[in-house]
């Protein structure tokens, strides 16, 4: 009778050894992703190229896809919505080089149907690629995020950065905060309170961070800071992790007024004074507001030596102007896709 290994080294090891495999057996996955999105693309422009060149018609996608499943009966990206699909996907993209091509391929096929369908010119488009990509975002994030018009807010805070800043963080800075801010996943009554607010988006504080951003890290809340014989207190803190510095978050429910900018200012002092530590950078205020004067702002922090950005926040979604309607059965080509895709590795792994 073979006698089971209960070893402790053992046990660790065919523990690194299972995780070795899951770990390879994700990157043939990937890798079968991209060469398969390479040869859509390749796909994609022949389709395109032989419907400018040929008399065809309109039977030849149909009959294309008949050909190419009678061949592969297996392989559901031959269908015919598919194809077409491929053919819309090259044709929005006719005008990218080889290196935003090699970044398309990286992303699942999901993801590639519901950013063309989504956004107005490939220049939009592959933003959320790259975003995708650097922050590895799923699907349904993806989409979010599209839905919320992000491209159209990312930047663009009222700030004077370029005066309070060294230039790499100032520009890192500004990419880090949008205008508006979009709180649709909270249900607060029009009339709700400053202290409402707060309490709400720390209850919520998975889709505050998302909104937020990449690198934004949760401190607390009313967090104390003492000047003098004074006790104040900071609606919210939290740390940058790529900027390397302190954010502090005011909240305000009525419009901009000049005197919000330099009671920021003061907090902002006051947590460089106390809780900024060697390696930290000069530390950010971002005042949220329910509207605002873009000039008056620009006024207000024109002589603060502190840097602030200023944006206002919305607690229902308004989509930006134009917004193309999805593709339909998204969700199926992908679920489809990765059937598809599964299926071929433990397929190609039995075979081994």
């Amino acid at each position: 009778m073979t006698k089971i290994i209960k070893d402790t080294q053992y046990a660790n090891w065919i523990q690194a050894l299972k995780q070795q495999f899951r770990q390879s057996q994700l990157k043939a996955v990937i890798k079968v992703n991209q060469t398969l999105l390479q040869f859509y693309w390749q796909l994609g422009g022949e389709i395109l190229e032989k419907q400018k060149k040929t008399q065809w018609g309109e039977g030849f996608i149909p009959q294309l896809s008949k050909d190419l499943m009678a061949e592969f009966p297996a392989v559901k990206g031959f269908s015919v919505r598919n194809l077409k699909y491929i053919r819309q996907w090259r044709s929005f993209y006719a005008e990218i080089g080889q290196q935003a091509v090699a970044q398309l391929c990286q992303l699942p096929w999901g993801h590639n149907l519901a950013i063309i369908s989504k956004t107005q010119d490939h220049q939009e488009a592959l933003y959320y690629v790259q975003q995708s990509l650097i922050h590895g975002w799923s699907r349904a994030v993806l989409v979010h995020q599209m839905e919320s018009g992000l491209w159209q807010r990312e930047g663009m805070a009222v700030t004077n950065f370029e005066q309070t800043l060294p230039a790499i963080q100032s520009d890192l800075a500004q990419q880090s905060l949008k205008d508006p801010y979009i709180f649709d996943f909270l249900t607060l009554s029009v009339d709700h309170s400053e202290r409402e607010l707060e309490q709400s988006l720390v209850k919520h504080i998975t889709q505050f961070l998302l909104e937020l951003g990449s690198g934004f890290a949760y401190m607390g809340q009313q967090v104390p800071i003492a000047v003098g014989e004074r006790d104040f207190y900071l609606d919210l803190l939290f740390y940058h992790t790529q900027l390397h510095c302190y954010v502090v978050i005011e909240l305000k429910i009525n419009d901009f007024e000049p005197e919000y900018a330099g009671k920021l200012n003061f907090y902002i002092k006051a947590v460089d004074e106390q809780l900024r530590r060697a390696g930290d950078l000069p530390t950010i205020g971002l005042l949220l507001c329910k509207n605002k004067d873009r000039m008056v702002v620009e006024y207000a922090l024109s002589d603060i030596n502190k840097p602030i950005g200023v944006s206002e926040y919305q607690l229902t979604k308004s989509l930006p102007k134009n917004l193309k309607p999805s593709l339909p059965s998204v969700e199926d080509i992908e679920a489809e896709f990765e059937t598809e895709l599964l299926g071929s590795h433990e397929k190609n792994h039995k075979e081994s």
